[in-house]
């Protein structure tokens, strides 16, 4: 692709949103781990990491996300909206747009229904001190942004 293509296939986006070509690759990789977690194998860095459905907040589209999780409880999970940028993470936009058809899929599972709940004030502080202290990076990754990453209750319907 020559550097006028790339151009044109960048012009009008944010500053700080990925370009085509990442996007492309976001999808790649995600369809990889997806695959691996539905074969029941949800590690990826140490962590655990499981399949959000979510729909689409423009599209309408169903969206299948690997996510990293934390246990918090038998039927809870706790994810972090980080995205690694200065914007929350399109799953996570779309899981406010509509978190009534929100459902988990755990590595060799099936679906299941939950009800996100976005933790504030003292119930994500006490989520967030165990999130970092078992994985110390998102502590890290926090520190570099100006934003404060949502931390989501996801319980089991």
């Amino acid at each position: 692709m020559s550097n006028k293509q790339q151009t044109n296939n960048n012009a009008g986006r944010k500053s700080g949103t990925p370009g085509a070509f990442s996007r492309w690759m976001q999808r790649k990789m995600n369809s990889r781990m997806n695959s691996r977690i539905r074969r029941g194998d949800g590690k990826f860095m140490g962590m655990e990491v499981l399949i959000l459905h979510t729909i689409g907040r423009r599209s309408g589209a169903p969206r299948q996300s690997p996510v990293t999780w934390f246990a918090d409880g038998e039927r809870a999970w706790l994810l972090v909206a980080s995205g690694g940028g200065s914007q929350n993470p399109d799953w996570y936009a779309n899981l406010v747009a509509h978190p009534e058809q929100a459902s988990v899929q755990l590595p060799g599972r099936d679906q299941v229904a939950v009800t996100p709940h976005r933790l504030e004030g003292a119930d994500r502080a006490e989520a967030w001190q165990r999130i970092t202290a078992a994985q110390p990076r998102y502590g890290k990754y926090q520190s570099k942004s100006e934003r404060e990453y949502p931390v989501v209750r996801l319980s089991a319907r």
